[in-house]
């Protein structure tokens, strides 16, 4: 009589235990969008500003076909691709330098990340020292600024490439603009505008050295001045594409194919493939503020002039010296 009395309390015990792990309640929230590495002894914080959905149509040089094959490779569907925004913040040990702002609410809530996350990071607005600016497109610099238009990073310097400069801030260039792309001229104008006026806005030309182990890298094409940033300690480099690469997919294995937001496709995709071949043939680790987050990883050759992203696996950070 006790053994069957003591079974049944037992599976009800058991029946129990599931109901309780199966009623436990989702929760529906994702981790902080930073991932941290070393180059050397500067500290990498990739930022995760969020993301957008663009329509695969905007890829051009290649059919739709050919495209949508690229994306399948990658259990990518289409034809609405998901498509990252990200900014890195490189502690150098005397200056904290953020590459990219983000794009703000202006395209939407998906976006508008960065300074919640370099938060969670442990950083503050207010510590940034410099901002490497890769163009002047909304995504990369609306998040400079508030709402109100005030400077977010109150205490940075920005430096960005004066070909850029030269074509979006200009009032005469954006009058002669078609309409709908005059709202871009807007948002450049309207981010350079008080760092201009509290004479935090540096102009470069070309490739050069901005700060110790910092230099800009001209990969002009997808805007007239877009740059890149490298960065050096250790032996180790680091390049930051900005947006040499729209679509991983899609652009590795073909890196002829352009995207609509491009200024000058050929020089774009010349600027891609050169790079390309430079991180693969030196075997760089690349960052891009399109990549799928964290969007650090190496450039791997392939066949028939193609190539392969690698992303970079997790790894935990060194331990700290004892005090």
């Amino acid at each position: 009589m006790l053994k069957p009395l003591r079974n049944l309390l037992l599976a009800t015990l058991i029946a129990m235990s599931g109901t309780a792990l199966a009623e436990a309640p989702q929760q529906k929230t994702q981790v902080p969008g930073y991932y941290r590495l070393m180059l050397g002894q500067f500290e990498v914080t990739a930022l995760y500003d969020g993301a957008i959905d663009l329509d695969a149509n905007l890829l051009l040089n290649l059919d739709k076909r050919g495209i949508q094959r690229l994306l399948a490779r990658q259990f990518l569907a289409g034809p609405k691709m998901q498509t990252a925004v990200n900014a890195y913040l490189i502690n150098t040990g005397s200056k904290l330098v953020l590459v990219d702002a983000g794009a703000a609410k202006l395209f939407g809530p998906g976006l508008g990340n960065i300074v919640d996350n370099l938060k969670a990071a442990g950083y503050r607005p207010e510590q940034v020292d410099v901002v490497l600016v890769t163009h002047l497109h909304g995504d990369h610099v609306n998040g400079l600024v508030t709402p109100d238009g005030q400077r977010v990073f109150a205490n940075a310097e920005v430096w960005s490439a004066k070909a850029d400069n030269d074509f979006w801030l200009s009032e005469e260039i954006a009058a002669k603009a078609p309409k709908e792309a005059q709202g871009s001229f807007k948002m450049s104008r309207d981010a350079a505008a008080p760092y201009r006026a509290a004479g935090k806005w540096n102009i470069f030309d070309g490739d050069r050295e901005l700060l110790a182990g910092v230099r800009s890298v001209a990969t002009h094409g997808h805007t007239p001045g877009h740059a890149s940033y490298q960065f050096e300690n250790g032996g180790q480099r680091l390049l930051v594409l900005g947006d040499v690469v729209h679509n991983h997919a899609v652009q590795f294995a073909r890196p002829d194919v352009a995207i609509e937001f491009d200024t000058d496709k050929k020089q774009a995709a010349a600027a891609r493939k050169r790079v390309f071949a430079q991180a693969a043939r030196e075997k760089l680790m690349v960052a891009g503020m399109h990549l799928p987050f964290p969007g650090v990883g190496h450039v791997r050759k392939e066949a028939k002039g193609g190539y392969a992203w690698v992303p970079a696996p997790f790894a935990p950070m060194p331990a700290a010296p004892a005090q």
